[in-house]
C-alpha cells in the first residue's frame, strides 16, 4: 500500500551555515562593532544572541534570520522568546529550534486530512504522521493539502513508498 510520512525537520547543517555566516556579518557590521554584539549555537537546538541594548539584539536577529532564509530554513522552525536584560549591560534573547511534531500539532494535521474527505488513512507514529492510501494521487493530493494548511510549523514530506 503507497504510504509516505509527514515530519519536521531542521538541517542543522544549514543552520550552522547560516549562524557562522551571521557571525562574520556582525563582526564586520559598522553599527555593531564594540557593542558585545554576538551569536552563540550549541549546534543542537538552541540560538542565543546578544548585545548593549534591545534594539541591537532585533538587529542581529534579523541578520540571522535573512541568512537562515537564505539556506533555505523555515521561518517557523526558531521560536524566539523576549529580550531581556542579561545583568550589566547586556541583553539577550533565546531561540530555540523545533523538531518534530508534537503531539497537538499532529492531532490538528490529522483531523485536518480526515476533514478533507480524501480517501487515506493517517495515523500519528512519535513526532510524524503517516498517511497511507491505495491510490498514489490521493497521497499527493493530501501532501497539497498539507502544503496549504497552516499548522505553525514547517512540514516536509519523505519516505515515500508505492
Amino acid at each position: 500500500m503507497p504510504s509516505f510520512d509527514i515530519v519536521s525537520e531542521v538541517d542543522l547543517q544549514e543552520v550552522d551555515n547560516a549562524v557562522n555566516q551571521a557571525k562574520k556579518e556582525v563582526e564586520n557590521r559598522y553599527d555593531l562593532r564594540g557593542t558585545g554584539s554576538g551569536i552563540e549555537w550549541d549546534k543542537k537546538s538552541a540560538i542565543t544572541l546578544t548585545s548593549n541594548d534591545e534594539k541591537r539584539v532585533d538587529i542581529v536577529r534579523d541578520i540571522l534570520q535573512s541568512k537562515l532564509h537564505k539556506r533555505g530554513v523555515e521561518m517557523s522552525s526558531v521560536k524566539w522568546e523576549r529580550a531581556e536584560p542579561a545583568g550589566g549591560l547586556l541583553w539577550k534573547q533565546k531561540g530555540a529550534l523545533k523538531q518534530g511534531i508534537d503531539k497537538e500539532a499532529a492531532k490538528a494535521i490529522v483531523k485536518s486530512i480526515k476533514d478533507s474527505k480524501l480517501k487515506v488513512q493517517p495515523q500519528i507514529m512519535d513526532e510524524q504522521v503517516r498517511v497511507t492510501s491505495k491510490s498514489i494521487d490521493d497521497l499527493q493530493a493530501t501532501m497539497a493539502h498539507c502544503r496549504s494548511g497552516k499548522f505553525g510549523l514547517p512540514l516536509q514530506f519523505i519516505n515515500m513508498r508505492s
